[in-house]
């Protein structure tokens, strides 16, 4: 079997601005099609989808069946209002609205919880995030809260601090983990924690002249030995 274990339909690959635009007024169900079409000619018939705010994933996993596509999906990501993540879900101001956030993507079929717990990579220069992790103490409270709930949590998560709180606290699984250290993959390894490291995010980015050349090359380049030191560990 083969799997896409970090996707979004709602996007395409190309541009998420023009791809995101299509959905503003309703989903449009064509776009899924051609999108899972795309899927089944390449032979993968299971899909993890990281949500977004407009109900495309919530539609996509009713129609993935037709296509013979296991499709999980957590319908929305949720992040702290103010903070990177609205182009994926819905935003929470404290741990209660977070809380009822869980229990609406409950009520609406999700599969797992999807966190936000840092910025992303600032693909001009290499080593520098958009923003920082959360505090490691409300790492914990989101994980802990999705977890009371009978939900696994796939975190976005960028930076050692981030991801060792995650990974200490519990999370099921890291998505990106740029710029992780020594200590974060030992304690990914430690906790039993997936880590899905979207390489083609960032080498997909080489030569088109969107953001400077040898930044993107040196992200990819640290990913990637992350990746080897983490499957030595393993």
């Amino acid at each position: 079997m083969l799997g896409e274990c970090h996707a979004h339909v709602i996007m395409d690959g190309k541009n998420y601005k023009e791809a995101v635009a299509l959905h503003k007024n309703g989903v449009q169900e064509d776009v899924i099609h051609k999108c899972f079409l795309r899927y089944r000619e390449a032979g993968i018939t299971f899909i993890r989808d990281g949500g977004d705010s407009y109900g495309v994933s919530k539609r996509a996993k009713e129609i993935a069946p037709e296509y013979g596509i296991d499709y999980r999906t957590p319908i929305f990501a949720i992040h702290k209002k103010g903070h990177y993540g609205g182009i994926v879900g819905r935003s929470f101001v404290n741990l209660q609205e977070y809380h009822g956030l869980v229990k609406e993507a409950k009520e609406s079929g999700a599969d797992f919880i999807k966190i936000m717990i840092s910025g992303l990579m600032d693909f001009d220069h290499c080593g520098v995030l958009t923003e920082p992790g959360f505090p490691a103490d409300e790492i914990r409270e989101l994980i802990h809260i999705a977890h009371e709930e009978g939900f696994s949590v796939m975190a976005h998560c960028n930076g050692a601090p981030a991801a060792i709180a995650a990974a200490q606290y519990g999370v099921d699984s890291i998505e990106h983990g740029a710029y992780l250290n020594e200590e974060a993959l030992c304690a990914m390894k430690e906790n039993g924690c997936i880590w899905c490291p979207t390489l083609s995010t960032v080498g997909n980015l080489r030569g088109k002249g969107r953001f400077d050349e040898g930044a993107v090359r040196a992200i990819l380049a640290s990913a990637m030995e992350n990746v080897a030191a983490f499957a030595r560990l393993r």
